[in-house]
Order: C-alpha cells, then structure tokens, then sequence
C-alpha cells in the first residue's frame, strides 16, 4: 500500500523536487488516459482498469503506484485503487474539474521551454520564439491546434470556476452595463447578467474566443438579448463604453502589452467609470506555489510575470487610474477596485 510522506527531510525532498517531472508527466498521463473517469466509486483493480483504459495492467500499475504517492488515488492493502479528493479533479464531469488546466501545465511545449529557464532568467526574456522561432500564440493557432483547444477548454474551465465568485463579490445594483475585456468565452459577464436581470453586458476578446461564446451569449440564447459580442484585441483598441470594465486574469504579458491594454481602457472609459481588475497574485499565500510556477511559465513563453499586489498597483497607477479597495475574490485571486478619474 502507498502512503504519502506528509514530511520528509531535505535531502529527500530536494530528491523528489528534481523528480518533479516524473510527478507533472503522471498526472499528464492519467489525465489523457481517462483512469480517473474510469475509476467507478467502489475500489477497481488494476486489470479492471486497464481493460476500461485500454493499457497494460502492469505498466498503469506502476503509474497509479506514482501518483498514489502524491495523494492522487489511493491504493489499498488488497492492490485495488480508489479515489481521493485530488484524484476526482482529473474526472471530466467534476464540478470543480481540473483535468484540462493539468493538461495546459503539461502541453508538450513546454517541456521544451522548461529546460532553457536559466537562459530566460538570465536574459530577462521569453524562449519561446528562440525554440519555435515565432510567437507564442501564432505557434499555438497555427501550428498547435490540439494545444490551442486545450488552452481554450483550461481557461473556460477556470472562468466558469471563478464567474459565480466575482458575481458574488461586486456590488453592481444601479449598474445599467458591464464590459468584460479579454473575457474569454463570456462565463464571467454572462454571471454577472444572470444575477442582474435589467443589466447589459458586452464581451471582448480575439475572433477566434468570441466565436466559440457561452452558448447563453450567443443568438437565441438566453442572454442574447442584453450582450454585444466584439472581436478585438483590447492591446490595440477598445471601442466599448460601459458602467464597469471587467479585465480578469490578462495583464500577465510583457510590460508594453499590459501597458497598452490599460492605456485603451482607459481612453475608452468614460471619467468615473469602474475598472475592475482580477488577477492572481505571486505574494497571495494560498496559492504562491502554483502561482509562482505559473509566473516562470509565462516567463518562458510571452515574457510575461504574475503580479504581486504592489506590481499590480504600479501598472494601474501608471495608466491613471485611481485605486480603491483591494479584495480577496477567493483563495485564487483578488479583485482591485478602480475609477477613471474626472
């Protein structure tokens, strides 16, 4: 039976950290192999499980042995495997599912880009473009279309996680219409328009994001009535005027990208509007391990960095906007509250 070490000494640690691509792979390969879908709510044996996975008994063994170390599955005394609470988020019907951000994590380019992070620490830049000699999302759109969809599923997966948590958070009585800029698929504005029934709402984000909306945007859906649909690039321009602007978890690019973002809303907002800005934090205790892991990430394939609360406040000062409240929107992220000034 496989138990997890809650504890171990330094150099067994240090050992396991330099493994930690055997753990991301496991996950990786339990995540595409469907063993947590497969897995019933009663204990499975092996060959069971194989058989519904299409594997061999003995080498998923050997997987579901690695993973049970980590907490995800548990292994019992009778060599059957049940689930555990990580375990149920690799499952595709999970309402809490995390099965497409772990594949994000592990798309296959990034173990190319992995390898060459002391070049990006040293440089001060992405590596990305040096290994696939273009940029990041041209090579995902043009040359990566499995990656692309399984970006777009992972951050659909992660708005529709977050949209009811924002909705709760702002207080938008007396708002009459909401912007959500670089919305992604819409789960966030089409929340917060449930929750305001006299409310309008418009979604801005790339051609190819904004053709794949939440079903509720689109015609003939329930919210289509109260939505404008824009595609855009809010780094070039923003041609939309609302109550309150919506920019969640975007101004993780370089500098001049975010720079320009916010120069754009700001320019097209009218004095007194809101800006709400949400985004995951580096110094945000709760989650720092993943999000300082995401923050090298985005070094290595858009130059990019998470923010701490300072850095977040800077960006915003800079593009004149003046900051109010800053608050936890969950364990995850934090919301800060802005105004275009007169």
């Amino acid at each position: 039976m496989t138990t997890v070490d809650p504890a171990p000494p330094p150099p067994m640690r240090l050992r396991e950290l330099v493994f930690g691509a055997a753990c991301a792979a496991a996950v990786r390969a339990a995540a595409r192999l469907g063993v947590a879908d497969a897995l019933e709510e009663t204990p499975m044996s092996v060959d069971d499980l194989a058989a519904a996975v299409k594997a061999q008994p003995r080498t998923l063994r050997r997987l579901l042995r690695a993973l049970s170390c980590q907490g995800v599955f548990m292994e019992h005394p009778d060599g059957t495997f049940a689930h555990t609470e990580m375990s149920r988020l690799l499952r595709e019907d999970d309402p809490n599912s995390l099965r497409y951000i772990a594949l994000w994590c592990t798309e296959p380019w990034t173990w190319n880009v992995w390898p060459k992070l002391d070049e990006a620490v040293r440089s001060g830049r992405n590596v990305f473009e040096d290994v696939y000699d273009r940029e990041f999302f041209e090579y995902l759109n043009t040359e990566a279309p499995e990656s692309a969809y399984v970006f777009n599923r992972a951050m659909t997966t992660s708005s529709e996680q977050s949209a009811r948590d924002v909705a709760n958070l702002l207080d938008l009585r007396n708002v009459s219409s909401v912007a959500d800029i670089g919305g992604g698929q819409g789960q966030v504005v089409a929340s917060l328009l449930e929750k305001h029934p006299k409310m309008h709402g418009t979604l801005l984000d790339l051609p190819g994001v904004v053709e794949n909306a939440d079903p509720r945007l689109r015609s003939g859906g329930s919210l289509a009535d109260r939505v404008r649909i824009v595609a855009g690039d809010c780094r070039e321009d923003i041609p939309v005027q609302a109550d309150v602007y919506i920019i969640k978890n975007i101004l993780e690019w370089d500098d001049e990208s975010t720079r320009r973002a916010l120069a754009n809303v700001r320019k097209a907002a009218r004095p007194g509007a809101r800006v709400v800005v949400i985004e995951n934090l580096v110094d945000d205790t709760p989650s720092m391990k993943f999000t300082t892991s995401m923050d090298l990430l985005l070094l290595l394939n858009v130059g990019g960095a998470k923010h701490t609360q300072k850095s977040m406040v800077e960006r915003l000062t800079d593009a004149g906007l003046v900051i109010g409240e800053i608050r936890p929107v969950n364990a995850y992220l934090h919301a800060f509250e802005c105004t275009i000034p007169s």
